[in-house]
């Protein structure tokens, strides 16, 4: 039985017109993550989409487990610090923070919010971070030998699970298996789960937010020999991780206003971009149905305009 029962939900999955995907005539929709609001409180949007999916199932385990500290890594914009954080104030765990790099004053938005929350943070050099795997290094702070540890970013085996059933919640929503399913990607949990729930005739296409193809080795180690096709488009990462464009930030202005979508500029202002991009380019076949996953992120906006104005 679950610890968790009230924020069992299921977010939308919005049918989307837009003049790209007209002229490609292919049918678009939107699986609106970014609405998988746990619960409708002051933790939005620090905690919804695909962080909820990839926490709810650890969170589980950490009860199961009779762990009341959860100790995690991230850099100083971590959506998942910020998720974590959201989940320990929610449910009463204790949180760690363990933030690459040195700390400032004041706090950004990101790690404000985590303070608020109750984690406590505490700062490691980018250099020691690289050095140590995550028990050795959750071992040399506070409480580290006995706290539940989450990984960088929230990928493990619980988290693969949960978002599994992101993959089974569209192809109920909609009735079928779409033909394409997209997805953005850091760590690439949320893309091995997409993966791992998908059935034929579903492809799935990732969209990596950071620079370099060493994301396919970090899905590969979590799929089986057989799946899904899934391809790696790593044609859209504006330079790569928080890095952008004055082109991406109008894409992203111009599809707010004609459909009411907030995006991020990190992950999911890079996955539109780069899906609607490919069906100008004949990438998706006319007719086919095409899925694209709003994993949430919202969170960092505060941030992101706060370092760049």
């Amino acid at each position: 039985m679950s610890y968790f029962p009230r924020l069992n939900q299921v977010s939308p999955l919005q049918p989307l017109r837009h003049p790209s995907a007209d002229a490609a005539g292919v049918n678009l929709w939107i699986k609106r993550d970014d609405q998988l609001l746990l619960p409708k409180d002051a933790v939005f949007p620090a905690f919804c989409g695909n962080k909820w999916r990839k926490l709810r199932y650890n969170l589980e385990e950490a009860r199961e487990k009779q762990k009341n500290h959860l100790l995690t890594f991230g850099g100083a914009y971590s959506n998942h610090i910020a998720a974590v954080a959201a989940a320990g104030s929610l449910f009463k765990f204790r949180t760690t923070g363990i933030i690459r790099g040195e700390a400032h004053e004041p706090l950004n938005p990101t790690l404000a919010f985590a303070k608020k929350s109750g984690m406590r943070l505490e700062y490691i050099s980018r250099s020691a971070f690289r050095q140590k795997d995550p028990v050795a290094l959750a071992q040399s702070f506070p409480d580290g030998d006995t706290a539940y540890i989450l990984p960088d970013g929230g990928t493990n085996a619980a988290a693969i699970r949960g978002c599994r059933e992101l993959s089974e919640e569209i192809h109920d929503q909609l009735g079928f298996a779409p033909d394409h399913l997209c997805v953005s990607a850091g760590t690439g949990g949320t893309a091995a789960g997409l993966i791992l729930g998908s059935e034929p005739p579903t492809q799935v296409h990732v969209y990596p937010a950071l620079k370099g193809d060493f994301l396919r080795q970090e899905i590969q180690r979590w799929l089986p020999e057989s799946t899904v096709p899934w391809h790696l488009v790593t044609d859209y990462h504006f330079g790569g991780y928080a890095k952008w464009s004055e082109n991406l930030l109008e894409h992203m202005d111009r599809f707010r206003r004609s459909t009411g979508i907030l995006l991020d500029p990190i992950y999911t202002g890079k996955l539109v971009f780069g899906v609607l991009a490919d069906m100008e380019r004949g990438y998706f076949p006319r007719g086919s149905s095409v899925v694209m996953v709003h994993t949430g992120g919202l969170q960092g906006l505060a941030g992101f305009r706060e370092r760049f104005s």
